[in-house]
Parts: C-alpha cells; sequence; structure tokens
C-alpha cells in the first residue's frame, strides 16, 4: 500500500529464502493490501495512478515468487484442460486473476491468461479459438460485474456455453451473485478455484 515495488520484492526473496508458504503469503498479504487500495479506489480516495502503481509493486513480487510455485508445485495431474482466464470487461484490475492463473497451472491446466479489460467477444474467441473447457472472469468492482452475467448470455447466444464451465470470483462475487447469472462456480479466491476446478477436472 505505500507503492514501494522494491520494498515488495525484498519481501518476496525473503520469502523463498525463509521457506514460507507463498501461497498464503500471495493471497493474506499482497493479495489483502491490493483489496484495501481497490476499497480506496471505489470510495474515491485513491485514483487509476496509484491503482497502477500498487499494481506494479505486486507484479514485482510475483515475478519473483510465481517461477517459485511453479517449480515447488505438485501436479495433480497433467492435462487437467484448457483454462482461458482474464479480467472482465470495463476492470482493470489483475492482480487476484493472475494469481488464481498461476496456481491453476501449478495444478496441472493449460491456462491462456489473456489479460484484463478484455472485451466480452474477444474472450468468447478465445474459448472458440483455444477449444477451451473452462472460463473464468474476473471482476474487482460492482460497477463491471454486470458484465459476467451479460457474458453468460453472450455464450448462450453464440452456442458455446454448454461447452464450457464457467468460474466467477472478484471481490464484490458472491455465490448468489454466481447461481443468479448462471455460472457453473464461484470462486472466493485462488485456494478455493484450483479446490473446486480440480474436483471438477477429476
Amino acid at each position: 500500500m505505500a507503492f514501494d515495488a522494491k520494498k515488495s520484492v525484498d519481501v518476496a526473496n525473503r520469502a523463498v529464502v525463509e521457506k514460507v508458504d507463498l501461497v498464503k503469503l500471495i493471497e493474506n498479504g499482497f493479495t489483502d493490501g491490493m483489496l484495501e487500495i481497490g476499497k480506496l479506489f471505489e470510495a474515491k480516495k485513491l485514483f487509476l495512478p496509484h491503482i497502477m502503481a500498487a499494481a506494479a509493486a505486486m507484479n514485482a513480487a510475483l515475478d519473483v515468487l510465481s517461477p517459485e510455485l511453479e517449480k515447488s508445485g505438485n501436479k495433480v495431474s497433467e492435462g487437467l484442460g484448457k483454462f482461458v482466464i482474464c479480467t472482465i470487461e470495463g476492470d482493470i484490475h489483475s492482480i487476484g486473476k493472475d494469481i488464481v492463473a498461476i496456481m491453476l497451472k501449478v495444478a496441472g491446466f493449460t491456462v491462456i491468461n489473456i489479460g484484463r479489460d478484455v472485451p466480452l467477444k474477444d474472450i468468447a474467441k478465445a474459448c472458440k479459438d483455444n477449444n477451451a473447457r473452462y472460463v473464468g472472469t474476473s471482476a474487482l468492482m460492482t460497477s463491471t460485474m454486470v458484465n459476467q452475467k451479460t457474458f453468460e448470455e453472450l455464450l448462450n447466444k453464440e452456442g458455446i456455453r454448454d461447452k464450457l464451465i464457467t468460474n466467477v470470483g472478484g471481490a464484490p462475487v458472491t455465490q448468489e451473485w454466481a447461481d443468479s447469472i448462471g455460472a457453473d462456480v464461484y470462486s472466493e479466491n485462488a485456494s478455493d478455484a484450483v479446490a473446486k476446478m480440480t474436483k471438477i477436472a477429476g
């Protein structure tokens, strides 16, 4: 929350050396900090440059932690299927989604991370082009989570909804929201996403 990339990297390097639980560090440390930044942004106490600076600080740490996570990950199995993941149209947050992407990859999914603020038609196209079995969308603001509903409708319109398992997540997203829009899975955090998706992948 101090927008200090150097200190973030120092923490990440120390965590690797001290062999702490990197997933917990990411979820209870970096992610919690980003969620707090997000709340301040929604309350108009912080602005876009602050979000970008905080994200840059966390991404610098993730550059250190991601290879370590992949290295230490005991893959549940190989080839659990192709998983398209992104932050929904209108939303520029990417941290939580990137953590989920890393952990799904560690678990054995082939992850196609197509970025943030992705137009709904582009998400559907990525699913088709990659012959994906799963698609996950993240929304960190109440104003953008409505696009998760629109996306479900688009998949139906394009005739590919029944070929996909849809997963929704993000700070304002709930199980009730997932149920109301017809999504298959609600993920509260990265660990929850991996647990639920590996179970489905069987």
